[in-house]
This record gives C-alpha cells, sequence and structure tokens, in this order.
C-alpha cells in the first residue's frame, strides 16, 4: 500500500491542543502520525484539513499524506484505532490523487457551536457545550446572524494569533435554532480567521442576551474594531461538523455522517 491517502477522522478534542504538533502539548496529528508510524513500519507527514483550536471537537475531519505499508485500505482505519486513545476515531480511509491536500484541497467548512442555555448547568455537557445562564432570544439571534452572510472583512470577529495578509472571507451560511435547552450556532466558510466562530458566536450570544441589536452587526464589521463586538466563547462548544472537497466519494460519505447531536 503506497500512494496517498484522506483519512476521515472523529475526535473530542478537551485533552488535546488542537490538530497541529505542538512542543509541548499533545495534539492530534501528533497521535495520528505515531499510529501511522507503529502500524505501518515508517514515518507519514500528514496534511491536516484545519488546525482546530484547543480544546475544540471534530465530528468529522480529514488529513492526507503518503501512507506506506502492506495494509488493505478497508482495514487501516481498524489498525490504527488500535493505537489511538478512544477519543480519536479514524472512520474511513480514501485513496486520493497526488495533487490532492486535505488542507488546500478543501472548498468550505462547516463549524456548529452548541450552547446550553439553562440557569442550572447541566454536568453531562462538560466538556461539550458552551454554558450560558441567561434567556437568549434565538429568534433575534437568527436575524442578527443572516448579517454575517457573504464576502466581506471580517477584522471584528478575530482573535489576534498567526499573523494573515487579509482578513477577508466568504460565510455561505450562518444560522441559529434551538433545541430545548441547546442553542446551535452553524457557520459555513470557505476559510476562518483565528477564533472566528466562537466570536461569531458569543456576538450571537450579546444580541440573544439583549446586549445588542440585531441591526447592529453591519456597523460592527464595517468598523472593524474586535472590542466593539462580543466576546469569544469557550472551545468546548465548538465542533468542524462538515467539509465540502467537491470530491463525491469524500462529500457523501460525510454527508451521511452529519449530525447535530452533541
Amino acid at each position: 500500500m503506497n500512494g496517498k491517502i484522506a483519512l476521515a477522522l472523529s475526535y473530542l478534542g478537551s485533552a488535546y491542543h488542537g490538530w497541529q504538533r505542538q512542543k509541548n502539548a499533545v495534539s492530534i496529528q501528533e497521535l495520528l502520525e505515531e499510529s501511522v508510524r507503529k502500524t505501518c513500519g515508517a514515518q507519514a507527514a500528514l496534511s491536516g484539513c484545519g488546525r482546530t483550536d484547543a480544546g475544540v471537537h471534530a465530528k468529522v475531519y480529514l488529513a492526507s499524506g503518503p501512507v506506506p505499508g502492506n495494509i488493505p485500505l478497508e482495514r487501516l482505519p481498524l489498525a490504527l484505532n488500535a493505537r489511538l486513545p478512544g477519543d480519536v476515531v479514524v472512520r474511513k480511509a480514501f485513496w486520493v490523487p497526488d495533487d490532492f491536500d486535505a488542507r488546500f484541497s478543501c472548498q468550505a467548512k462547516e463549524y456548529t457551536y452548541f450552547i446550553y442555555n439553562s440557569r442550572v448547568k447541566n454536568p453531562f455537557y462538560l466538556g461539550r457545550a458552551g454554558f450560558y445562564p441567561v434567556p437568549l432570544n434565538e429568534a433575534a439571534m437568527a436575524e442578527a446572524a443572516r448579517h454575517f452572510v457573504g464576502e466581506r472583512d471580517f477584522a471584528a470577529v478575530r482573535n489576534q494569533g498567526t499573523p494573515v495578509k487579509n482578513t477577508v472571507r466568504r460565510v455561505d451560511y450562518c444560522t441559529v435554532e434551538r433545541r430545548g435547552e441547546l442553542v446551535i450556532v452553524r457557520v459555513c466558510a470557505n476559510g476562518f480567521l483565528y477564533n472566528m466562530v466562537r466570536s461569531i458566536a458569543g456576538t450571537l450570544v450579546y444580541v440573544g442576551a439583549g446586549k445588542l441589536a440585531p441591526d447592529e452587526i453591519p456597523r460592527l464589521l464595517s468598523a472593524g474594531d474586535r472590542e466593539q463586538a462580543g466576546p469569544t466563547l469557550p472551545p468546548d462548544g465548538l465542533y468542524l461538523t462538515a467539509l465540502h472537497y467537491g470530491r463525491k466519494e469524500i462529500d457523501d460519505w460525510f454527508g451521511k455522517r452529519e449530525d447535530y447531536q452533541i
């Protein structure tokens, strides 16, 4: 088995420092590359579809790279999972062309932020959802969310991280819905700035709590001032939930696994 392979993963990020290798913290990339090394008997440098922050989860994730060895493709996930912790799982393996890259070939990503909106905390959502005890008006939040859609400068909802030349991104949709005590924010875009989704979610929480009006969002975005927008919510409630590559076998498989329950 020699060639470029894409590995579809799911993981709970609570114990990890995101995807990318770190000098002093455990990452998903480190765990997966080490599993490939032990399973296939050679080093593999894997590219991930995004960095993801420390503590952020992924219902879907894709990594790609040359994977050596003679393990049949359909058996590779089980072999890798035998050397991974239980909160990181390889779901499926795909052959991909040599010019495919999990990061640079990705056309759009969807993140979902779960907010547990109740006066009393729920221990079963600890580390799995953000918590906000003040009642939220999800209708106002949904109205405000529509103002984030389109190609525009998102500097107002970006925290300082890795420097970027351009803060313009294209948001395909931004929606809010309530399911019982869970308020669910979904954002799909062609790319994301550092903490962008968590900052959008925090701004929408301010709208839901009556601290901002829905029609103030265009002004905030035009001003480009991070101080005028809402807070950056904790990583606990953020999940990578959908990926779009324009490759039928990958997009169809991810589509079948789409799930917005925690």
